[in-house]
């Protein structure tokens, strides 16, 4: 399996806009490429999946266990032409002061070869200690190349090279020039969603262009093959059953914040997705259950609200008992408003609190939850373990009455209100927590059985009344 780690010395080094470039660029090369993300990030394989025309998969220590790093990686990689791995911050950045949970852990796991992306403005002779040092911190890491960023010019380009080549072993596969028209726009959450820009696609090509005129694209590919072959199998993905129950997904520029493998996770347990779109259809599609991800709603608040066809038969859904799954800015769409800087919006209505949009994050990070007896499916196999996942909202409720049942104890971040999340109403759950169906989070297998079992108890229901109106 070809592959390799695109890192950075630290955060905001460009290495996201080098990699979308990068899976671009060997798509243009009629390659095969399969990018995987370092944590739990949504937006950033958004991009990386577009580049490439492969879905982006998560790679993340906190919810996921090296085995399934590990089978994970494999199951997707095994019949790419190459595999590109973009890390999150710097090399060595992580939680642990042991670096467990780093970049370059994650390198080590998978032997992948690590291409360090360097932010190289105002720098000359220094970038050689800088490249000597993350080689000797360790010797485990193989920092097989790096792409030089932000370049001032040609001129600067040739000091540097020299520098590196005089100083070091490690080869300039790269030299990416300062270019305002290559950036994406940034917002309060990161880079701006591909989901929400028409443009997307355009900003990719650009990239894709610049990267294969700037980077030596062999050479990269010489290195991702140079990865050891692993020793077993990967293994497979499991088999599809009956498609018995359909789950509407809301997916549009308002909602799009889906991990692929939890989508899979459904189909292969039974569900149909059948997505749809808040901002233009006007009704539910016929569906059993319905999953509203994370996303951008205070950007498109106004449409929502106009859409009040749509949100009136959400609200009647939910009211008659439709099972729904809503995360973050799925809880935010299905409160009663949003409000942001001076606007104030109407929105589903169900949930019984008013969203406030504020300058910096209400939560953020990493967290733990401990299941109550309120949650309406189980969320993990144990509900004594924590379940581990991560937040990350501008956002607050506001207004909200004393007496709403929770699923969640916070452990670890913020949630709702600092001690609780998860809000329970008739078959809803709705939280600003952002869970990963996995081995210790099988979140899917307890929502699409409550479906299922929502489903036979409303058959029986109808079955019953048919009954008894012929008697």
């Amino acid at each position: 399996m070809s592959r390799i780690f695109i890192s950075a010395a630290h955060k905001s080094s460009g290495k996201t806009t080098i990699s979308i470039g990068l899976c671009a660029a060997f798509r243009q090369k009629q390659l095969r490429v399969q990018p995987f993300k370092k944590g739990p990030d949504y937006i950033d394989p958004m991009w990386l999946g577009l580049a490439a025309g492969q879905p982006c998969y998560n790679l993340d220590f906190y919810t996921m266990d090296h085995d399934e790093i590990v089978s994970t990686f494999s199951r997707h990689a095994h019949t790419a032409d190459i595999s590109l791995i973009e890390g999150n911050k710097g090399l060595y950045d992580g939680l642990d002061l042991d670096g467990s949970n780093s970049n370059a852990a994650l390198s080590i796991l998978l032997d992948a070869p690590v291409v360090l992306v360097i932010d190289a403005r105002g720098m000359t002779r220094g970038i050689a200690p800088l490249i000597l040092g993350y080689q000797q911190f360790d010797k485990d890491v193989k920092i097989a190349g790096v792409i030089l960023n932000q370049l001032g010019g040609h001129r600067h380009e040739q000091k540097l090279r020299a520098v590196i080549e005089h100083y070091t072993d490690v080869p300039v596969v790269g030299a990416v020039h300062h270019n305002p028209d290559l950036e994406i726009i940034e917002r309060h959450l990161g880079l701006m969603p591909s989901n929400e820009s028409d443009s997307a696609r355009d900003k990719i090509q650009k990239l894709g262009n610049a990267i294969a005129n700037q980077v030596d694209l062999d050479r990269l590919q010489h290195i991702a093959q140079s990865a050891p072959t692993p020793g077993e199998e990967p293994e497979q993905a499991t088999s599809h059953v009956a498609q018995d129950i359909r789950i509407g997904i809301a997916r549009d520029a308002a909602f799009g914040f889906y991990y692929p493998d939890d989508l899979a996770a459904l189909q292969q347990t039974g569900a149909e997705l059948v997505f749809f779109d808040t901002l233009e259809d006007e009704q539910l599609p016929k569906v059993d259950g319905l999953f509203i991800g994370g996303g951008f709603p205070e950007t498109q608040m106004q449409k929502l609200s106009q859409n009040q066809k749509l949100r009136t038969s959400i609200q009647q859904a939910i009211e008659n008992g439709l099972p729904c799954y809503a995360e973050c800015g799925g809880l935010m769409y299905l409160a009663r408003s949003i409000r942001w800087h001076d606007e104030q919006h109407q929105m589903v209505g169900v949930i019984p609190g008013d969203v406030v949009m504020h300058e910096r994050p209400q939560g953020r990070g990493y967290i733990r939850l401990q299941t109550t007896a309120d949650a309406p499916w189980p969320v993990n196999n144990d509900s004594e373990q924590a379940i581990c996942g991560h937040e990350f909202h501008y956002s607050a409720l506001e207004n909200l009455p004393d007496n709403l049942v929770y699923a969640f104890n916070v452990k670890r971040g913020t949630g709702i209100n600092g001690r609780q999340d998860g809000i329970v109403y008739k078959n809803l759950l709705a939280n600003y927590a952002h869970l990963r169906n996995t081995r210790q989070s099988p979140w899917v297998n307890g929502f699409v059985n409550f479906v299922r079992k929502c489903k036979k108890l409303r058959n029986n229901e109808v079955s019953n009344d048919n009954s008894d109106r012929g008697s």
